[in-house]
């Protein structure tokens, strides 16, 4: 791929004690693409994500996003650079104690000038709603809304600062099987709008195997195996094929 990645994680490791999470483990996300991690339940997946937005810190490696080492910058520009890096927690993490248009106002507070709210905060709502097909809520309460409208309104939150890159943790947990399918459906939509590039962690297969561009498989804390989704399927290694047996 002759593209310049984005995102660059070189020879990462990270342990808790005597637990190896991640052991020398590398990854290049390229631009518009989304790259799937997969892995079983604690095998790392979310350390490294957290890694990446500089919420724990490794023990050794490099991590390039954008174009910064993320090791090297003050806590200023690391605030600022995570503005552009979108992040949809597992949890959906909304207020519940404010309304939908409260919420996405949220971190355009933390981010944008009182003139620029003034100026452009509705309409930035209002589009970022319509993104995730949910204009209709902007007065609502989370309570009042299913697990899967809630999910797309996290969504819509995230999307409101037009990140460059979606950090999605198990977007599909949880949900009925054809609303995690229109959750899957929406991020492909957005990928395809916004031209933004992804990392997806998830168990669900038909997430994976709609979304994912790429998948790289992370087993014993390593950047076991990657490719696409068919390719990844007949790959005949028993770890590999182990895992796709087990799902």
């Amino acid at each position: 791929m002759d593209k310049k990645p984005i995102i660059q994680v070189s020879n990462l490791n990270k342990s808790f004690g005597e637990n190896h999470v991640l052991k020398d483990f590398s990854l290049s996300l390229y631009e518009a693409e989304n790259l799937v991690i997969l892995g079983k339940s604690g095998s790392g997946k979310s350390v490294l994500i957290k890694c990446i937005i500089r919420l724990i810190h490794p023990d050794s490696g490099e991590i390039m996003v954008l174009d910064h080492d993320i090791s090297e910058l003050e806590q200023d520009e690391m605030d600022h650079l995570r503005a552009e890096v979108g992040f949809l927690f597992q949890s959906n993490a909304l207020y519940d104690s404010m309304t939908v248009r409260q919420n996405l106002l949220f971190p355009l507070r933390k981010h944008w000038t009182k003139e620029e709210r003034q100026d452009h905060a509705e309409s930035a709502i209002q589009e970022a709603l319509e993104d995730v097909g949910l204009a209709h809520t902007i007065d609502m309460m989370p309570v009042e809304l299913s697990g899967g409208m809630r999910k797309r309104i996290a969504l819509a939150r995230t999307l409101i600062l037009k990140p460059k890159v979606i950090l999605y943790d198990e977007p599909t947990t949880g949900l009925d099987p054809i609303t995690a399918r229109e959750i899957s459906e929406l991020m492909n939509s957005i990928q395809k709008k916004y031209k933004t590039a992804a990392i997806i962690i998830s168990h669900d297969l038909n997430c994976i195997r709609m979304t994912g561009n790429r998948i790289i498989m992370l087993i014993d804390g390593k950047n076991y195996a990657e490719g696409t989704y068919e390719n990844l399927l007949q790959n005949e290694d028993p770890k590999v094929k182990d895992f796709f047996e087990g799902l």
